[in-house]
């Protein structure tokens, strides 16, 4: 799977825009990586965690998409249906700091 720069961008409580820049195989491993390095940051306010969009833009290839994050933290808790589909799970759940399973 190849892996792609990517601008992934978020609303903070305060209505602030966060922009980070990430390199990801996958859309959900993007949103996973930007939400890790945001969340790090001090001057961001916190999120709407079942409500707020994230922004994922493809910079080579000039894509953007949204994910609701209540659609990435139902993705994120499923179980996996396929060997490549738990590998996918557990790496983003390491990029965000959680355990393997829930």
């Amino acid at each position: 799977m190849a892996t792609r720069s990517c601008r992934v961008t978020i609303q903070d409580l305060d209505g602030v825009a966060h922009t980070v820049e990430v390199t990801a195989a996958t859309l959900y491993e993007a949103v996973a990586q930007g939400l890790a390095a945001i969340r790090g940051n001090e001057w961001v306010a916190g999120f709407a965690e079942g409500r707020g969009v994230v922004k994922v833009s493809v910079t080579d290839v000039r894509v953007e998409h949204e994910v609701k994050l209540g659609d990435f933290t139902k993705w994120l808790d499923m179980k996996g249906r396929s060997p490549r589909e738990v590998i996918q799970r557990q790496r983003i759940r390491s990029i965000l700091g959680m355990g393997a399973e829930r």
